[in-house]
């Protein structure tokens, strides 16, 4: 099991290397070119500034079985596609049973915006958000470490 992240909006970078550092797990922290992320911990992969540059490196290093860290729905359904779990920044967990609503959800929003629609967007991050990502990746973990 690795620890996959989108790293280049990902306000809890710290939180997953020391999580993964307790158990001993490989992060791999996927940016594009214009974000300057320095690790001790984590394998650092910069890729270019091309749409969809991370998502793709993400999903070419995930096997079944890891673990993928994004607030991305759609390379959340395709990560779960190949059989990893999915959590986002705030420790909300992606599963089969919703990622299709999400996805849709995302549909819908999107083409309000485009018809000029006001949509809202989501809510301000607090610390609460921090203890809840903390709590459901360690749970994660520690229920399917030995998943291969």
């Amino acid at each position: 099991m690795k620890i996959l992240v989108d790293a280049d909006a990902c306000p809890v970078k710290n939180l997953i290397e020391e999580i993964a550092e307790n158990y001993q797990l490989l992060v791999v922290l996927v940016c594009n070119s214009h974000h300057i992320i320095n690790s001790n911990y984590s394998k650092v992969m910069i890729v270019d500034d091309k749409s969809q540059s991370a998502d793709i490196a993400i999903l070419n290093n995930t096997n079944k079985g890891d673990i993928v860290i994004t607030n991305d729905y759609g390379l959340a359904a395709v990560a779960l596609g190949k059989g990893a779990f999915t959590i986002n920044f705030s420790g909300v967990q992606y599963d089969l049973k919703t990622i299709d609503y999400l996805l849709m959800q995302r549909y819908v929003k999107q083409k309000a915006r485009q018809s000029g629609q006001k949509v809202s967007g989501p809510k301000k991050r607090s610390d609460k958000n921090n203890i809840k990502f903390k709590s459901k990746l360690i749970k994660l973990i520690e229920e399917n470490v030995n998943i291969t």
